[in-house]
């Protein structure tokens, strides 16, 4: 018999498998149509689900509220612009820039955590703004520009580049599934429980022989890491980078991502941010007042269904495999 957070796992391993089928629809079609504005979206769509998963993780899964995890997204970007310009393999990138960020995160975790509750919130985003800052007055960094020009490269191994619209749209879905299916893993083992006791009561932790502070910053640095891992993709997609990607704006909306998708439920996140980029694309083509349609569309959501997309449908497909499971011991 499963227990329940196996149950709640394997409910969000249906959902992303449904949206697994959708993103695959969606590219058959695009395909065809060889259209690939909307390619690139959804593919823009998937990095910030990126960004979106890590947000999840400390808020859904350890209770811990960050407001920046922007300076890692925008740090990673930098990274592997900086790299892809001096010449270096799209691995060499996307490696580099997973490891500078986790370096970073250290830091950032060892200033983070000696703080509770609001003040680690505004410890988060008062680090994103002094890296912020940092960013837009280094002339090396491009300044207040940031960095344009940089070059399409091979993906080794996979025989196309990151100027292939539907290839690199394919590569990104499998690398963010690939972070959803290792946290969800990590969710699944004798760590990921220490990390979800987090957030119900951290204060039993030590009587179960494990370290809080420990917990905190395996959890901070982790999700440090998969933004960015995640931003190192964006310069590849985008062909530019720019201070924007550190600002409290780039938190904000991975931040509604995941509530607007589900709090805790790692798939709401996916969905989320699919939800959110789509919008704001489709919203500009009509407005310039985007971000205010967005702002009420999710006070509403918020009022109405405070839970989440995910976080509504998870409940009721946890019952329905409890009913399953039920009846399938009972037949046996």
């Amino acid at each position: 018999m499963l227990d329940r957070q196996a149950l709640e796992l394997r409910a969000s391993h249906v959902m992303t498998a449904g949206l697994v089928l959708v993103g695959t629809v969606f590219f058959v079609i695009a395909l065809a149509m060889q259209d690939t504005f909307y390619l690139r979206l959804a593919t823009e769509a998937l990095i910030f689900a990126g960004l979106a998963l890590s947000v999840d993780l400390l808020l859904g899964c350890t209770g811990l509220l960050s407001l920046g995890q922007a300076l890692y997204f925008g740090a990673g970007a930098y990274v592997s612009a900086l790299l892809l310009i001096s010449g270096r393999s799209f691995w060499e990138a996307l490696a580099g820039s997973a490891l500078l960020v986790l370096l970073l995160s250290i830091v950032g975790g060892l200033i983070a955590n000696r703080v509770r509750g609001v003040y680690f919130a505004l410890i988060t985003i008062a680090l994103a703004q002094v890296g912020a800052k940092v960013v837009y007055n280094t002339r090396a960094l491009g300044a207040s520009d940031g960095l344009i020009g940089i070059p399409v490269v091979e993906i080794s191994g996979f025989g196309f580049t990151t100027g292939s619209a539907p290839g690199f749209f394919v590569f990104t879905a499998a690398i963010i599934l690939g972070l959803y299916a290792l946290l969800s893993g990590l969710l699944n083992t004798p760590l990921g429980r220490i990390l979800l006791a987090l957030r119900a009561n951290e204060r039993r932790i030590p009587f179960l022989g494990f370290s809080v502070w420990r917990a905190r910053m395996i959890a901070y640095v982790l999700a440090a890491t998969l933004a960015g891992t995640s931003g190192a993709l964006y310069p590849m997609l985008r062909g530019f980078v720019s201070p924007e990607l550190l600002y409290f704006t780039t938190s904000g909306n991975a931040l509604i991502a995941v509530i607007v998708g589900g709090v805790g439920t790692l798939t709401g996140a996916l969905y989320g941010s699919l939800f959110v980029i789509v919008l704001k694309s489709l919203l500009s083509s009509y407005t310039t007042h985007s971000l205010m349609v967005i702002g009420a569309l999710f006070i509403v959501l918020v009022l109405f269904l405070p839970q989440g997309f995910a976080g509504w449908l998870r409940p009721r497909l946890v019952a329905w495999m409890d009913r399953r499971q039920s009846q399938t011991g009972g037949t046996k």
